[in-house]
């Protein structure tokens, strides 16, 4: 044991020489007795207890906290604290260094405190050692219970969830200090609502059960606590957490009603809405897709049944028109799915999905009706009032009234047929296929009463009428022809090949004959077989001076049934020729011009007529003015006129009248 002693006293010295080295001084060595001593300041170290105190202390004021204490062992000396808590806080005895504390500490506030520590000279005021700092720790205590981060949580979940679905996690905190044992452990528990929720550890709250339906209960309220069960109090925290059902679409939607009954007018329009049907579907209405269907009767073709979106309503449309006359009720059964429904989420099966319908038709006075939509008749051309056709409109009420018909005055050429009380159309006049080969009709049907007036109810239809060909026109020239020869041409020349058209309606297998009226002529005329003929010089010259142009008539037959010949005549010129047989001066005529000496007449008598006219007209307006000028009207001047018939007084008359009024 002395060994152990001196062994620790020598590692102490040598810690101190090593510690003095590191200072740069020397230790201390006794003065010798014979020396006289030397006034050195020693190193004084400060004398500590541990620093600490417990949070929340039950006992007494004030808490002793601990000791400061220094080498310095003056009578003078004093002890004094210095930092931001002292005096009010913590507070020291000047002579002994005792250190205590004048309120109860809270860790959770202010865990530790840092304070300075001084000697001073009690007269001075003087340090008589340096200042330390030291701290005093405040001991956790577990006197905090958990405070959850907000007192009412919001949350949601999918209705019909399967068991273990989270909903929402939770979070409590417990002040104290968390590096000591449990005493910032927390634990959960639901004490509202855990029939169908529960909590872990860790704060989540998860389902318990499978069967959360929105439309049964749309909120649940639960409220968890939160325990410290370590805790000196024992104490707990509480938070309230709302729980949403979110929708889905798990409900059949279901009729209001078992039966509905409509009236509508006969006379409804296709397409347009006769009446609604309304169902209730539990769910939200983003989930609510109803589809109606008719299941039962035979009128799927007449009626159709188109959802609105914005109301999940029923809209009944006719899909062709209705008659009274004919169908007076429809009755079918209707059908209510939904068509986006989960059916591993459905909570029920809905008894009333079908519901009857019965649509009761009105009467309305509805205009005549055309046994057809339109009217093709044929006529053949040049008939002479023969009867075309026939239309027929009938009142489709049970009235079963008369009808009268007329032609509409805007038809086209409506003035050339004539319409019987019974609907027979005759044409007025003969009609010609190469002048209008169709006529339009617009016939109308008025509804009369007993007395014979109409009622105001009418209806139309179109009447067609096709002019049909008859061969009434002769062949002509396919085009005006201006052929010119050489004086000098030799025999065989071709003058002009020539073809024929006819008005008529002409057949594939139509066959034009061509042949000349006269053989008296220099021209001759080969028929080429295929609707075309060639005019050649017969004998050889051409005398200019006898004549410069030629009329040749030629006939042209064709094939139809009867057979029709015309006339057509071909002028030819006879022109001079240099000798390649180029022409070098040809006569112009005036029908070659284009303008026939009929037409010219006619325009000239036409002006004449005009000027005439103008002529009266001007002299007329020049007599009035000058009778209004020497105040007298016109019959006055012609009065006087008619009964002068007096002998003329020579020249001593000259003034009797004004000749220029006249």
């Amino acid at each position: 044991m002395q060994v152990l002693v001196l062994l620790l006293a020598s590692v102490g010295t040598c810690l101190g020489l090593l510690v003095a080295a590191a200072a740069g001084t020397t230790p201390a060595r006794p003065d010798p007795p014979s020396v006289l001593p030397i006034h050195r300041r020693q190193k004084r170290d400060w004398i500590w207890n541990q620093m600490h105190i417990d949070e929340e202390k039950n006992t007494s004021l004030p808490h002793y906290v601990g000791k400061i204490k220094s080498s310095v062992n003056r009578k003078n000396a004093k002890y004094v604290l210095k930092g931001e808590s002292v005096g009010k806080v913590f507070r020291v005895r000047e002579d002994t260094g005792d250190v205590y504390a004048f309120e109860r500490l809270d860790r959770e506030k202010i865990p530790e405190y840092h304070l300075t520590a001084l000697v001073v000279d009690k007269n001075t005021n003087k340090n008589l050692e340096s200042p330390s700092s030291f701290t005093i720790k405040v001991h956790d205590v577990n006197d905090n219970w958990p405070v959850f981060t907000h007192r009412l949580f919001n949350a949601s979940v999918p209705e019909m969830s399967a068991v273990g679905t989270s909903v929402i996690r939770v979070t409590a905190v417990d002040a104290d200090d968390p590096t000591v044992a449990d005493h910032a452990s927390v634990m959960y528990q639901i004490l509202k609502g855990e029939e169908y929720f529960a909590i872990d550890g860790s704060g989540l709250i998860f389902t318990t059960t499978k069967t959360l339906d929105r439309e049964m209960q749309a909120k649940y309220e639960i409220v968890v606590e939160a325990r410290d069960a370590q805790g000196l109090r024992g104490e707990s925290g509480t938070a309230t957490v709302l729980v949403t059902l979110q929708d889905i679409n798990d409900n059949f939607p279901i009729f209001t009603q078992p039966k509905y009954t409509f009236a509508v007018p006969e006379d409804i329009r296709v397409g347009s809405s006769l009446g609604s049907l309304f169902v209730e579907d539990p769910d939200e209405p983003q989930n609510r897709m109803t589809k109606y269907s008719i299941v039962q009767g035979e009128y799927r073709d007449t009626f159709t049944i188109e959802t609105d979106p914005n109301h999940n309503e029923g809209i009944i449309k006719p899909m062709k028109p209705l008659d009274y006359e004919y169908i007076q009720q429809y009755i079918f059964t209707i059908e209510a799915t939904d068509p986006t429904i989960n059916l591993h989420y459905l909570s029920s099966v809905s008894i009333r999905k079908t519901a009857r319908v019965i649509i009761n038709v009105t009467d309305v006075d509805e205009p005549p009706n055309f046994k057809q939509s339109f009217y093709h008749f044929q006529l053949r051309e040049n008939q002479k009032k023969p009867l075309i056709g026939s239309v027929l409109a009938t009142d489709p009420d049970a009235a079963r009234r008369s009808i009268g018909y007329s032609i509409r005055k805007t038809s086209d050429k409506g003035q050339f047929f004539r319409i019987t009380k019974q609907g027979n159309i005759y044409n007025e006049k003969e009609l010609d296929r190469e002048i209008y080969p169709w006529y339009n009709l617009t016939v109308e049907a008025k509804e009369l009463d007993s007395s014979g007036y109409p009622t105001g109810k009418e209806s139309i239809v179109q009447v067609h009428i096709e002019i049909m060909d008859e061969n009434d026109n002769p062949p002509e020239f396919a085009q005006p022809y201006e052929p010119r020869v050489c004086e000098n041409a030799a025999q065989g020349k071709v003058v002009v090949q020539i073809s024929a058209i006819d008005k008529d309606i002409t057949p594939r297998d139509v066959k034009f004959k061509f042949s000349l009226t006269t053989e008296d002529s220099n021209f001759t005329l080969t028929d080429n077989h295929d609707n075309t003929a060639n005019i050649t010089v017969k004998y050889g010259q051409f005398d200019r001076e006898r004549a410069k142009v030629h009329h040749l008539p030629v006939l042209i037959s064709d094939n139809g049934r009867p057979s029709l010949t015309g006339t057509s005549t071909l002028v030819v010129t006879i022109c001079k020729c240099n000798e390649h047989g180029e022409f070098t001066h040809c006569e112009e005529m005036a029908g070659q011009a284009g303008v026939s000496i009929q037409a010219l007449v006619a325009i000239f008598l036409c002006i004449l007529t005009i000027t005439v006219i103008t002529l009266l007209i001007f002299l007329r307006r020049r007599l009035r003015k000058q009778a209004r000028a020497h105040g007298k009207s016109v019959p006055e001047i012609h009065e006087q006129l008619v009964t002068y018939d007096e002998e003329g007084g020579g020249e001593m008359d000259t003034t009797s009248y004004d000749v220029s009024v006249l």
